[in-house]
């Protein structure tokens, strides 16, 4: 690569201030930067404005001397002026022509957070593996998104979402998760959490006051419920997901449930229970709110079929990206009742006219093209043998844990023995720089001890490194074992 360093001095043409100009701009003409010769030229002088090397009122060479100095055609450097002109980093004045404008000041560049002097071990339980991301494909399906869609797709759109990802995703959960939905019973939200916040300002405005949760059960849902000016009714969870004999007496008028994978016990929903499960809904005029939790990740076996499929009138359908892609694409979807569909778009609409649509189309090209089964595929050996370590690393270094629920999912659930202190492992363990979470951050009614760990974000070798650390420092616990 040829660059072009380019000093230019213009003591004969001083600023207003007296002060000759003094730029310093480097081209690359070698053609190995997609960057064009403009662009470089507006980088360069946008981070001398805010570096402090240009202040302000510093005046700047003529575009045609500027022209003149780096070889290019006039309109070059004119098209860069006009540029930081519109940004606000320059300015033009009567008589002295262009310069940078008063207003800025230098703004110091943020300071770089200090590093820990050690790194915590975290066993985050919903953290996917973010190195597996498959980068460039989603790249092409971004490009891909942007070079074809159509000028009205990048306006004001329907808030419900991108048509080509509703038909999308309409196709790939019906054929994937057994999901009965038209693409016009689909909604596209910002998350997953998101989509249940809707749906309860939905249910609050529909007359619902108590919806049942799951006990042991995620607390961001509870949260948001309560948000919403609902009451979350505890039922409690066993070794056969939510305990439907105990809905009897809630007088709920809508349940939250996982029935894929509990979260976070791990169980999966009895099919007894589904259809009793269903049939209070039916008797009661009820809603079923299904978080399709860990769905894709099942390693023993094949995964059952969603709720929704059998009763799609019942049961509001909520899925996301945030396991099986990554959790900073915020993209979610929502199967919804036909009689639910106008007042749930309509609170979508009034939270943020719809999410963004370029991601949007991005997610439609990499379900289409079949991005999204490959990694699926790609990452459900890769689940499988990091549950597998961990599970042996805890049968090795930690006998007297049991690890509870079915082989799926980001996370598996370690029961301590019955007189240990949870909270006191916790705080140890943060002490000795590792992160661990607690079965009762998600209990509302008191149970037996236990910590939530998850795998999906650490290798082998760094999972087992971490159980042999999580057992030193429970047996450096007092009266541990």
């Amino acid at each position: 690569m040829r660059t072009v360093r380019q000093d230019h001095s213009a003591a004969d043409e001083p600023d207003q201030g007296g002060r000759a100009i003094e730029l310093l701009v480097t081209l690359d003409r070698s053609g190995g930067t997609v960057e064009p010769l403009h662009a470089q030229i507006e980088r360069q002088l946008r981070e001398g404005v805010r570096g402090g090397r240009l202040a302000p009122g510093t005046r700047l060479p003529a575009t045609r001397e500027l022209a003149q100095q780096l070889r290019v055609s006039r309109g070059v450097v004119v098209e860069a002026y006009a540029q930081l002109t519109a940004e606000g980093y320059l300015a033009t004045r009567r008589g002295a022509g262009t310069v940078v404008a008063e207003a800025l000041r230098r703004v110091a560049p943020p300071r770089p957070a200090p590093l820990p002097r050690t790194v915590p071990e975290d066993f985050h339980p919903g953290m996917p593996d973010l190195a597996g991301f498959p980068r460039a494909a989603w790249m092409r399906s971004l490009r891909a998104g942007a070079r074809d869609a159509p000028d009205a797709a990048l306006g004001y759109v329907d808030p419900a979402g991108a048509t080509v990802l509703r038909a999308a995703l309409a196709r790939y959960l019906g054929r994937a998760r057994g999901v009965a939905a038209d693409p016009e019973q689909l909604l596209v939200t910002s998350g997953l959490q998101q989509g249940v916040a809707l749906l309860g300002r939905v249910l609050r405005r529909r007359g619902v006051r108590r919806v049942a949760v799951e006990d042991p059960g995620f607390l961001v849902h509870r949260a948001v419920l309560s948000n919403c000016g609902l009451e979350p009714v505890p039922v409690p969870v066993d070794e056969h997901g939510l305990r439907t004999d105990a809905l009897a007496g809630v007088a709920a008028g809508a349940v939250l449930v996982t029935p894929a994978h509990q979260a976070p016990l791990g169980s999966v929903l009895a099919p007894s229970r589904r259809a009793a499960l269903l049939a209070w809904a039916e008797r009661n005029d009820a809603f079923v709110i299904e978080d399709d939790y860990d769905a894709e990740y099942r390693y023993d076996r094949e995964p059952v079929g969603a709720l929704q499929g059998l009763a799609p009138e019942r049961v509001a359908y909520a899925g996301c990206a945030s396991k099986v892609l990554v959790p900073g694409l915020r993209l979610g979807w929502l199967a919804l009742p036909r009689t639910l569909y106008d007042a749930v778009r309509t609170e979508k609409t009034l939270d943020d006219l719809g999410t963004p649509v370029l991601d949007q189309l991005a997610l439609a090209d990499f379900v289409e093209r079949g991005e999204l089964d490959r990694h699926l595929r790609r990452m459900r050996p890769r689940y499988r043998a990091r549950r597998d370590a961990l599970v042996a690393a805890l049968a090795e270094h930690l006998p007297e844990w049991r690890v509870d629920g079915v082989a799926a999912g980001l996370h598996t659930v370690a029961l301590l023995p019955e007189d240990a202190d949870e909270a006191a492992l916790l705080a140890h363990a943060k002490r000795h720089d590792m992160i661990l979470h607690g079965l009762s951050w998600y209990r509302v009614t008191p149970g037996p001890p236990g910590l939530v760990l998850g795998y999906g974000a650490l290798a082998e070798p760094a999972l087992t490194h971490a159980v042999h650390r999580l057992a030193a420092v429970y047996d450096s616990l007092p009266a541990a074992r």
